[in-house]
């Protein structure tokens, strides 16, 4: 078995030194690995060795995990296209998530500046590049009721109230669903798609609501009610509300903690 070097030697300072040391060559073997797919890749090699595809080889002979293969695979051939690509990879100024989403809108005018613009962004801040490079519409509302242990098999059933589509389904299941984070996508600047999870008691406030603002609200979106909400809430703030324990667990602020807006304001309350 290879041995790893003990760290728990290190003092603080040669600890530090030897993370930084192992990340850079982190990148440069990821750098490599990627450059020697692009070629594996360019002369179907993988077929002789019994794979119908390069993302079968990486994960069946590699072992690599299917986004791991997926990301490496994608950046492999973007940087047959442009080869500048591996350098920035070696040099740890881009990720292979950056290069992933922006090759589909990578050229060889926009490349260069593209690439740079990327260069030390997170995963989330390129997304926000590829919404503006190629902007998508507004998705439509759609509420569903997620499965349960107790969910009974019934069809799906559409509901309307008044002007506002809303999907109730209900499926069979045997196993309980992992609680998932709400998700929020960028689709255009300026424009967010806000995925969550809410109970019954938020739901049903939700539905409360919307009929009380039919008067100024007539569609009952969703997205204006919560965005009036948020408004309500950073005005109680400012007038001296200052429960931040409360704003992170209180259930019903679950569908805004996604928000950027709401992120903020929470941090501003904590450091007052």
């Amino acid at each position: 078995m290879k041995q790893f070097p003990i760290v728990k030697v290190l003092s603080d300072s040669q600890l530090i030194a030897e993370v930084n040391r192992l990340a850079a060559s982190e990148h440069h073997a990821t750098a490599s690995l990627v450059a020697a797919l692009a070629e594996m890749d360019a002369r179907r090699l993988y077929l002789g060795q019994g794979c119908s595809s390069m993302f079968t080889y990486c994960t069946q002979v590699l072992h690599l995990a299917e986004h791991a293969a997926f990301n490496r695979i994608e950046a492999a051939r973007a940087a047959r296209r442009f080869p500048v690509i591996l350098t920035l990879l070696a040099d740890g100024r881009v990720h292979l998530g950056a290069v992933r989403l922006l090759a589909p809108h990578l050229t060889d005018t926009n490349h260069d500046a593209l690439l740079t613009e990327a260069s030390h962004k997170s995963k989330r801040e390129v997304e926000q590049i590829v919404a503006r490079l190629a902007p998508r519409p507004d998705v439509p509302l759609s509420v569903r009721k997620v499965p349960s242990n107790a969910a009974r098999t019934t069809p799906v059933q559409s509901v309307t109230r008044d002007a506002t589509p809303m999907e109730l389904v209900t499926e069979p299941a045997t196993v309980s669903l992992p609680v998932q984070r709400p998700k929020a996508e960028p689709l255009a600047p300026g424009r967010y798609k806000l995925q969550f999870t809410v109970g019954e008691t938020t739901y049903q406030k939700l539905c409360r609501v919307q009929d009380l603002l039919r008067h100024s609200v007539r569609s009952g979106d969703s997205a204006e009610i919560f965005d009036r909400a948020l408004t309500l809430l950073r005005q109680a703030v400012a007038r001296g509300y200052k429960d931040a324990i409360h704003m992170k667990k209180d259930a019903d602020l679950e569908p805004l903690r996604a928000r950027e807006d709401f992120k903020k304001l929470l941090s501003e309350l904590e450091a007052k």
